[in-house]
């Protein structure tokens, strides 16, 4: 029978089921909820009912909130007025979970006497991802049924579990690897002769006589893990006051934090990565129809630390992949690497011995291009020069079968040049990974003006099935990525040149919430990579000013050193800790350049450090926009979360200024570019959105 289009239900013997009918993952929307209470209600009233199942169709329990409700006020019932209707159930109601019941989806079986699953299962109270805490008794009922500990560490790390573990934690009654409904069904009937059946809001015992420390010690590690966050903060706090306070009051307080969290940038900021990682999917000239070409086998020309990489990606997610390098010393070397990054996981128990031999199985070595014939696609990631990579895509083109995808692994070199060296220029694309390339998520994908919609669809597809988020991009200099990040860094170096130290520049960009500060991040990456880049600029001609000529950066590369795998760059580096110490000739050497140059040297606070940097992303980021390198704004947020270590909480760099305000961001541009003119290009896009009160797309 049909209570609404949302929920249904039939009654099997004595049981009566509810059955969530709301695709794709039964959302706990407003007709949804609705369904649940009056459909409980009829099986109440139905004197034949003795127990009740509640199950979702399809690929899912109930998941979490319709997005499509988020930021709009709540139709009655809301999510807590269903799960006390289902708590306060006459008759026994067991909640049979399949899929991934998440966050609301969690706290409603949670409402429930009993929870059964099938054991493909995963569990959680993810809402810390948007920058917020459960908000239907999630931080009161979970610690009653798993203990405070278990508690703390699903909400607030937002990581769902697996049913073993729901199972030993209780969680979870009972796990099956089938017919979830005839064992949900005999589950409720050896329940049914019970007098009580358990109500998890009126058990206390794993909340009893807690030691308080155990909050103080995870606020710690919470606050060292989640720097600058205070979503997993405030879900302390309320999974605190299931042990002080009683539910109902506990229930209040929960309200109370979620509000807080709610309201606040990090939640919105949060909210806006969540949504432009999904929109990055979407290309506008490209149909959805589009033809997706199959790809069930690789190669990867270089086996270094990026090739090696990239060829993990594809055998982590069962893709065959042949590993080509031009000698075997050289691929032993880095078929050494891949096996030693596998076993640093089966080390840390994130990986199984079996699993480590299944994806090394995956992975074949070779010695000649001549084993790319029957690959679906190949990634080029040899050195970083165009001379180089175009003589190899000739060697690739004639070697590589018909609708192969040729990919090449640049971070700025042009995509079309490369392409016009092979007969095929519809089947080159960029594929911009970045280091690790096992670890980081960001793909930026780079169309060249020939590739076909088909290719840059199956190679979004490629992304998504190898665990990346890919953003598509145009091809200039530096892409979107390092196209800002190259500003970014000049401003840093401008900022040391004018009197900030380099240790103090770095500290505002940590304390801001990056990973790294830019020169950390340079010590890391490698100084000499972007000395290459500028070099190769200055033979373009691209930068004649005075300003350009002379850099601290040119000159501790001539000096060798290149940052952390030289233990020394901007930094001095413990060799065996990596831990790095400020080196005070380096401010001198900043110094000394500023007084060759004629730069005034002053004290400059943090809010100017913090704002130029921000701001020079900002500014290029409008620039590509307006050239229509990127598709939105929204993109480079992403980019820059998933490749850069910009804070996800802070929403990316676009969306950081646009919170802070465009008109006052271009006031204070346009202050800075009265000193530095050459710094400050003016952006016609940025001013019109301004002038018009706009907002990015």
């Amino acid at each position: 029978m049909s209570n609404n289009q949302a929920v249904e239900y039939e009654v099997i013997e004595n049981i009566g089921i509810i059955k969530g009918m709301n695709p794709p993952v039964n959302a706990l929307s407003y007709l949804v909820r609705k369904g649940l209470v009056n459909t409980l209600k009829e099986l109440t009233n139905n004197q034949k009912v003795e127990g009740i199942i509640l199950i979702g169709d399809g690929k899912t329990f109930f998941a979490g909130a319709d997005i499509s409700e988020f930021g709009k006020p709540i139709q009655e019932p809301d999510l807590n007025q269903v799960i006390n209707t289902f708590e306060e159930s006459e008759k026994p109601i067991v909640a049979a979970l399949h899929g991934t019941p998440l966050g609301g989806g969690l706290e409603l079986a949670m409402g429930c006497n009993y929870r059964v699953a099938l054991s493909s299962t995963k569990l959680g109270l993810p809402e810390v991802k948007l920058g917020i805490i459960p908000g239907a008794g999630g931080t009161q009922r979970l610690p009653r049924l798993a203990g405070i500990e278990k508690a703390l560490s699903m909400i607030t790390s937002g990581i769902p579990i697996n049913t073993k573990d729901a199972l030993k934690s209780g969680v979870i009654e009972e796990i099956y690897e089938d017919a979830l409904i005839a064992n949900a069904l005999n589950f409720i009937k050896s329940k049914l002769h019970l007098e009580r059946h358990p109500i998890v809001s009126k058990t206390s015992d794993k909340i009893s006589n807690i030691d308080n420390q155990i909050f103080e010690v995870f606020s710690k590690k919470i606050e060292k893990k989640y720097r600058g966050r205070k979503s997993p903060l405030y879900a302390i706090e309320a999974v605190k006051a299931s042990t002080n306070l009683d539910f109902t009051e506990g229930l209040k307080k929960e309200r109370e934090l979620f509000k807080i969290c709610h309201g606040s940038k990090e939640s919105s900021s949060l909210i806006h990565m969540f949504f432009s990682e999904r929109q990055a999917l979407k290309i506008p000239d490209i149909p959805k129809e589009t033809k997706i070409l199959s790809i069930n086998s690789a190669a990867v020309i270089g086996c270094g630390t990026m090739g090696g990489g990239i060829a993990m990606n594809f055998a982590n997610v069962g893709i065959p992949v042949v590993v080509i390098e031009n000698s075997q010393a050289s691929l032993d070397k880095g078929m050494k690497i891949i096996e030693k990054n596998y076993l640093n996981t089966v080390s840390k128990g994130r990986m199984s011995e079996s699993d480590f031999k299944n994806k090394m199985s995956l992975i074949r070595g070779a010695t000649n291009l001549d084993s790319i014939s029957s690959v679906d696609v190949v990634v080029e990631a040899v050195f970083e020069e165009m001379t180089l990579k175009k003589e190899m895509f000739e060697r690739i083109d004639k070697l590589a079968k018909e609708n192969c995808i040729l990919a090449t692994n640049t971070s700025t070199l042009d995509i079309d040049e490369i392409a016009e060296s092979t007969s095929r220029p519809a089947y080159v694309i960029g594929t911009h990974f970045f280091s690790p390339a096992n670890v980081m998520k960001l793909l930026e994908i780079v169309r060249g003006k020939n590739t076909s919609k088909e290719v840059i669809a199956s190679t979004m597809k490629l992304a998504k099935n190898i665990k990346k988020v890919p953003v598509l991009a145009g091809n200039c200099d530096g892409f979107i990525g390092n196209r800002m990040f190259h500003e970014y860094v000049r401003q840093a170096h401008a900022l040391a040149e004018e009197g900030a130290k380099v240790a103090d520049i770095d500290r505002v960009i940590y304390e801001f919430g990056w990973a790294m500060g830019p020169f950390a991040v340079n010590d890391l990456a490698g100084n000499d990579v972007g000395w290459r880049i500028r070099k190769r600029h200055k033979k373009e001609g691209k930068y004649d000013n005075l300003r350009y000529t002379s850099t601290v950066a040119d000159q501790i590369c001539e000096l060798g050193r290149y940052g952390q795998k030289t233990d020394r760059g901007f930094y001095i580096y413990d060799t065996q800790t990596r831990q790095k110490q400020i080196d005070p000739e380096i401010d001198m050497m900043f110094e000394k350049v500023a007084k060759e140059k004629g730069i005034p040297r002053r004290n400059i606070d943090d809010n100017e450090i913090l704002h130029r940097l921000s701001w020079a992303l900002l500014n290029t980021g409008c620039m590509i926009l307006q050239e229509g390198f990127a598709l939105r704004a929204s993109d480079i947020d992403v980019t820059y979360a998933y490749g850069y270590g910009y804070p996800h909480w802070r929403g990316g760099p676009m969306q950081y200024g646009q919170d802070y305000g465009l008109k006052k961001v271009l006031e204070e541009i346009e202050g800075f570019r009265e000193n530095n003119p050459d710094m400050w290009p003016k952006c016609s896009y940025l001013e019109e959105l301004v002038k018009e009160n706009k907002k990015f797309n």
